[in-house]
């Protein structure tokens, strides 16, 4: 997919393991050295307009990382406890950003379980919003949506649903758009015609996209303005940001959309490899860059999985396999070797050994993101 030869070029555990090419080293050589803290660097400037603009919103905010681009995002909506945001129970923002919404947001969570098991309909939003006045209650004040989630994308009629019920009762809404850009390029809907269904986006530029580090977060410039007092509190503000904006100025021009498409083409194309010859059946949809292994069924032990990776000189983390641009063709094909072997020597073990199948060839599920099988949360 990319004549750059990369050392995640062998690396399926995530999209995050993409590195910076040459063009970006080199734009980074000659970005402006100018001091963000005091809005004075004319390169961070730049990016941070332009992605203002993809999204039609009146400004942004460069940030080193998506955990910090939402939980940014989240405090500046919220202004006084109790309140509550609601999102997906598998949601970034929830299950892997170290209790920040707790920490600093004091915030409650309402964790929803989508009724179709892929995506937040409005319907499932509007039974579980708490509003009123009640003392016992934390009332909603923000909906968190998350596009795309394990490479699954939201319908936007069903954004745009859940926007209107939102804007009914006054709820802040707030996307995770560390992959929209996938979802964007996937679906030919526009960044800008997803920004206008929320009031918050963070966008990273670190992950499918390829720059070293980045997110840029969107809003109004009110609310800009005051989500830049808090990356300063969390020791956010970056002095020669140039640098770092540089790579992802390139990296978005380099790899937005097309690239995007690229990964999803070899993606789907591996899925349904993996289900012609081996019988391999998926947890959840394959929409993009992700392929959710359904191991139990394919009765596959997870360690053997990992192991074959490894023999191979392939990193595999589990059920969860992440496809980059970086990836390469004979990569592809041992990561098929390891699953073909894995198949046969699972089958040995269980045979074997007798080992229980509960515990031993369980399938990490999206909504764990590998804690069964793997470490790798990103």
């Amino acid at each position: 997919m990319t004549a750059y030869k990369s050392i995640a070029e062998g690396d399926f555990k995530s999209d995050t393991v993409t590195t910076p090419t040459p063009s970006m080293l080199q734009a980074m050589l000659t970005a402006t050295h100018g001091d963000d803290v005091y809005m004075e660097d004319e390169t961070t400037n730049k990016l941070q307009d332009r992605v203002a603009k993809m999204t039609g919103k009146e400004a942004a905010l460069f940030v080193v990382s998506g955990t910090m681009g939402n939980q940014i995002c989240l405090r500046t909506h919220l202004q006084q406890p109790p309140y509550t945001i609601l999102c997906d129970y598998r949601a970034h923002v929830y299950t892997h950003e170290a209790g920040g919404l707790a920490t600093l947001s004091q915030a409650m969570v309402i964790p929803v379980h989508p009724k179709n098991k892929v995506y937040l309909t409005a319907e499932d939003v509007a039974s579980n919003l708490i509003l009123g006045d009640d003392i016992h209650t934390a009332p909603t004040k923000v909906i968190s949506l998350e596009n795309t989630l394990g490479g699954t994308i939201m319908p936007i009629e069903e954004i745009a649903k859940i926007c209107e019920i939102a804007r009914k009762h006054d709820i802040k809404m707030h996307l995770d758009g560390a992959r929209i850009w996938n979802a964007s390029a996937e679906t030919g809907i526009p960044l800008e015609e997803y920004g206008k269904y929320f009031d918050s986006v963070s966008l990273c530029i670190s992950k499918g996209l390829g720059a070293p580090v980045g997110t840029v977060i969107v809003g109004e410039a009110d609310f800009i303005k005051k989500a830049n007092w808090f990356r300063k509190q969390v020791g956010g503000g970056i002095r020669q940001a140039g640098l770092l904006a540089a790579a992802a100025d390139v990296a978005i021009t380099e790899n937005f959309p097309g690239k995007l498409k690229e990964t999803h083409m070899v993606t789907k194309k591996l899925a349904a490899e993996l289900e012609s010859e081996f019988g391999i059946t998926f947890q959840i949809p394959v929409q993009t860059n992700f392929i959710f292994l359904d191991l139990e069924a394919a009765s596959i032990d997870s360690e053997v999985l990992v192991s074959e990776g490894k023999r191979l000189g392939i990193t595999i983390a589990g059920a969860r396999i992440a496809i980059h641009y970086q990836i390469t063709p004979s990569s592809i094909e041992k990561l098929k070797l390891a699953i073909r072997n894995s198949i046969q020597i699972s089958k040995e073990i269980k045979s074997e050994k007798k080992i229980n199948e509960s515990c031993s060839m369980s399938s990490s599920s999206y909504g764990l993101y590998g804690r069964i099988s793997s470490n790798f949360d990103e």
